[in-house]
Formats: C-alpha cells, sequence, structure tokens
C-alpha cells in the first residue's frame, strides 16, 4: 500500500500536470488562438477557471499524498530536500504554497466582496511557475511551454500598450443617483473592433496596480476617431472614478488613463435574424449599446436591411432611464442615423408604482464634460499595427522561439555541459540551468515583443495625423432624444413577462435572435423559455456575460 499511495500521488501530479499545460491559453487575451476556436477574452475566463481548480486540487492532492507517504515512512527530511539533479521537493513546497495563497481568494464570495486581494495574490502566479519549474527541471516543464509562451507574449506586450497614457476626451456624465458615466477617448483610425468588444482600464490617481474591465460602446466604423466605454459606480473604485470625473475641477487638467485592449469576438453576424431581442437587467445594457450603434452604421452607411430591434430592459428607478440616452453617440450627425432603425424599447421601472407628471426624457440631466488634451497623450492603437496583427504576432513568437532555441543551445554546448562534466556525477544544478532558460526566455520575448511594437508604432506616427478636439467647458447634454423617447414604452411597478413578450416577437415570422445581457437568474430564464420549444425553433438564443 505504501508503493500503491507513492504511485497515486504520482499520477495525481501528472495529471495535474496535463490540466496546467491548459491553463494559460484562455487568459492570453490578444492571442488569435481564443477567436479561432470562437471565443473571446471575457467568455475563455470560465476555462482558465475551471482549469485553475482543477490544477490547485491535483497538485494539492499529490502534496499531500507525498507528506503522509514520507511521515508514514519516517522519511520526513524528505520535505527539506533540495537536490542538485533531481526533484527538488522544498521548490514544489514553494509553489504549493504560493498556488494555495493565490487559490484561496480566487472562490467567488471571496473574489467578489474582496476583489483587490483576489488582485494582488493572483501575482503570486509567478511564484508559482518559477518553482515549479525549480521543482520539476526546465526540460520536464517543456510540456506546458506552449500555452505560457503565449501567454508570456500576450502580457508583454499588453504591458507595452499600457506604458503610454491616451487621451481622454470627454465624459458624458448620467444623475448621481446611477453613478453612471460614458468616456470617450481619443483612438487611431486604424484600430477596429466588434461590438460587445471589452478595454481595460487603469487610472494611476486611483490605484497603478488594478485593472477593470469595461464594455466598449462605440462602433470603430461610425466613431472613427473615438472609443468609448460605459461605467458604472458599484465598487469603492468606480465610485471614486465618478468623483474624480464628474468634479468641476477635472476638466482643468490633464486626467491620465492607460489602457488595454479593446477585445473582443472576431466577428459578429446579426443581419441573420428578421428581429432581434436584447434583453437586459441594469448596467447589462451596456454591450446592447455597441450593437445598436453598430446597426445605425449599417443601415445608414451601408443601406443594409437591418433586423427589428427589440430592447427589453429594467431599471430599479426612472432616474436609471438615463442609460437610454447613451444609445445615441455624442455627435448629433451620426446621432440623426438613428431614423433608419426599427426600434423598440419596453423598459420597466421595478421599483416605482406609477409615472411622474413630467416625462422622465424631459429632465435631461446628462452633462457633457471636456477634457484639456495634453501633447504627451496618445490615441489608443492597434498594439500590432491595423492590418495583420495575427501575421505580426506568429512573427513574434516564431522569431523568439528561435532565437531561444538558438541561445540555450550554445549556453548548453559551451557552459552548461562543459561545467557539469568537471562536477562529474554531480553535474550541473539542475535549478541553475531552469534559472539560465527561464532568464534567456523572457529577454528573447521581450526583445522580439518590443521589436514589433516599436516598428508598428513608428509606422503608425508617421501615417496618422493626430487630432487635438478645441478644449471645452461642462455643458449640458443637447443630443436629438425625440427618436428614443418615441421608440420607447414606460411600464411600472412590474417586471418583464419574458415568456409572453418572446412568444409574442416570434409570431412575427422569421428568425428571432434572443441576446441576454444581465444576472444569471435573468440569462437562465431566458434560455429556458428559448429551449422549451414553445416557438417552433425559431427563437435563437445568445448568453452575454461579463461577471466572473
Amino acid at each position: 500500500w505504501q508503493l500503491k499511495l507513492d504511485l497515486g500521488g504520482l499520477w495525481l501530479g501528472l495529471v495535474g500536470n496535463i490540466c496546467l499545460t491548459l491553463l494559460f491559453f484562455p487568459v492570453a487575451r490578444g492571442s488569435a488562438v481564443l477567436q479561432f476556436f470562437g471565443l473571446t477574452s471575457e467568455g475563455s475566463i470560465k476555462y482558465h477557471i475551471w482549469l485553475g481548480h482543477a490544477v490547485m486540487t491535483f497538485f494539492t492532492a499529490h502534496g499531500i499524498c507525498y507528506i503522509v507517504y514520507w511521515a508514514l515512512m519516517g522519511q520526513m527530511s524528505q520535505t527539506l530536500k533540495w537536490s542538485r539533479s533531481e526533484i527538488s521537493n522544498v521548490a514544489g513546497e514553494i509553489s504549493l504554497l504560493a498556488g494555495l495563497g493565490l487559490w484561496a481568494t480566487t472562490f467567488p464570495r471571496i473574489r467578489r466582496k474582496m476583489f483587490e486581494l483576489f488582485f494582488y495574490t493572483h501575482y503570486l502566479y509567478i511564484v508559482f511557475v518559477v518553482f515549479f519549474v525549480f521543482h520539476v527541471g526546465f526540460t520536464y516543464a517543456c510540456y506546458m511551454l506552449p500555452g505560457f509562451y503565449l501567454f508570456l507574449v500576450d502580457r508583454y506586450l499588453r504591458f507595452l500598450q499600457s506604458r503610454r497614457h491616451v487621451r481622454l476626451l470627454s465624459a458624458r456624465i448620467l444623475p448621481a443617483a446611477g453613478q453612471t458615466l460614458e468616456l470617450s477617448f481619443s483612438k487611431s483610425p486604424g484600430l477596429k473592433y466588434s461590438p460587445t468588444s471589452v478595454l481595460f482600464l487603469n487610472v494611476p490617481g486611483i490605484s497603478k496596480l488594478q485593472w477593470h474591465p469595461f464594455t466598449v460602446t462605440s462602433n470603430s466604423s461610425l466613431e472613427t476617431d473615438e472609443l468609448s466605454v460605459v461605467i458604472k459606480g458599484e465598487g469603492k473604485w468606480t465610485k471614486k472614478l465618478y468623483e474624480m470625473v464628474s468634479s468641476s475641477a477635472a476638466a482643468d487638467h490633464h486626467f491620465d488613463v492607460s489602457v488595454e485592449g479593446p477585445y473582443g469576438p472576431a466577428s459578429t453576424d446579426f443581419l441573420r435574424h428578421e428581429t432581434l431581442v436584447m434583453i437586459s437587467g441594469g448596467s447589462g445594457i451596456a454591450p446592447f449599446i455597441s450593437i445598436i450603434r453598430d446597426l445605425i452604421f449599417t443601415s445608414s452607411h451601408l443601406q443594409l436591411k437591418t433586423p427589428r430591434l427589440i430592447l427589453i430592459s429594467s431599471f430599479k428607478t426612472t432616474a436609471d432611464l438615463a442609460m437610454l440616452h447613451l444609445l445615441l453617440p455624442i455627435t448629433a450627425a451620426s446621432s440623426a442615423a438613428t431614423a433608419n432603425l426599427r426600434l423598440t424599447i419596453e423598459a420597466y421601472i421595478t421599483r416605482e408604482k406609477q409615472a411622474a407628471a413630467t416625462s422622465p426624457f424631459h429632465n435631461n440631466n446628462v452633462r457633457t464634460k471636456w477634457f484639456k488634451p495634453s501633447p504627451t497623450h496618445a490615441p489608443i492603437s492597434p498594439i500590432l499595427g491595423p492590418t495583420a496583427s495575427w501575421l505580426w504576432l506568429a512573427a513574434v513568437v516564431s522569431s523568439s522561439f528561435l532565437a531561444f532555441l538558438v541561445i540555450i543551445g550554445i549556453l548548453t554546448g559551451y557552459y552548461i555541459y562543459p561545467e557539469g562534466k568537471k562536477h562529474g556525477e554531480a553535474g550541473f544544478p539542475m535549478a541553475l540551468t531552469a534559472f539560465l532558460y527561464m532568464l534567456v526566455l523572457c529577454a528573447c520575448v521581450a526583445a522580439a515583443s518590443s521589436g514589433a511594437f516599436l516598428w508598428n508604432k513608428r509606422k503608425s506616427g508617421r501615417d496618422q495625423t493626430i487630432q487635438i478636439r478645441n478644449v471645452m467647458t461642462e455643458e449640458l447634454e443637447s443630443l436629438p432624444l425625440r427618436t428614443i423617447e418615441e421608440a420607447t414604452n414606460l411600464h411600472y411597478g412590474v417586471r418583464p413577462n419574458l415568456r409572453k413578450l418572446l412568444v409574442e416577437y416570434c409570431t412575427e415570422g422569421g428568425s428571432t435572435g434572443v441576446m441576454v445581457s444581465g444576472p444569471a437568474g435573468l440569462r437562465h430564464e431566458a434560455a429556458a423559455i428559448c429551449s422549451s420549444g414553445l416557438a417552433d425553433d425559431s427563437l435563437q438564443f445568445e448568453s452575454i456575460s461579463f461577471s466572473w
């Protein structure tokens, strides 16, 4: 049974290694691998979570098996063993402890209540990976190299993109009750992205380490020089940002913001449906803003027939209806294009029993604030150029890996192997070999990525003329809201009857797409209705979720 325990611990470690091989693929945000499988960076996070739980479960069981085995065999001294040429137990224990510290903060209840703790402890993955390689040796760790290598390239490219502050043009500030705002950044015309994309923001004035994802609401074809995101104050970081942006002095100085992304699906095809029903709860309306703007461009500029749009959205109070103002771009010329859009909005105000004396659309408390530009701030631009970025990524990966193989070949032949022969059977220290190989790996990735990034940055700087808007003072929003008001049906004191509404819309004929963004209960309810067969399979369900 001692032998079985020993072999059981070994096999648990091997199975954990298989999970570790796949662990880093889902978090390589800018990688074309995710798009190849039809995944987005946010949609693939769940696979990273599942794999992470599996890795730590198997590795923890692996460690427990060996500790029990050594205790029963009277070999507890093995826990302090750091072998020169074999498995290093101490390195494995350090790696496991780092992984356990990281793992403890990933469970939903802890992660959502103490996000900062979760965020900072996640950096323990560096200790986990480094000492894992020390534990098993670099040669054996090469099975996890493809995923980790791709993640390393992606992470360094994101680091390069985030080093420079981007130009914040304006902010649309909604009433204080909802603490919602839309930030508009300058972007290069060559930056293209799909609806429902996500942009990561860092505001050094709040925290230099924290990055938060937000839904992109603009359309890269309709608004060629701007990129907008919606932010709702639901936590300490977002509430602090709302206070900073809405303060009277905010427009008088430069607002430093760094970004990563945007990241989104490779393509979207909303035109395949005759009717598109979009169901949202709370801030879940944000991804639908980008879809509506995309269809505005399709109908007004491409002159293509667009599906009938039904937006079913729930709000707590009438003040939250201000979110509907964001359906239109900030430019009146683009907003006028909504006349070609067949849009119906069913808005449900759940915490108010009756309508106010005046229309909520007449109480327009949305403000627009323009920020002072800085010559050191730059537009958001693609990391590896506006075209064929996947070719640049392939070039970076292949060239850096080829350089890595050449350098470690020289290093092994002319230093490691000769030094190992001098020590006879002891050989060259395995941990030192792993350290040198990891050092060379990081240096090759940094050199190749920096070269590609700087080349594209220089080319982008030559081809594009940076346009700086005139600084404007804070003013009241003056968008043509008549189209939105006429398209909106208000319902007070009730929640939407999704079953009744979906059956009603699908009986009009043709394919009906159903997109849901909001709490898990809302998504599950809509999915159950679509799969129930009430509409003769004409309802095609798709969930949009950013809550992980």
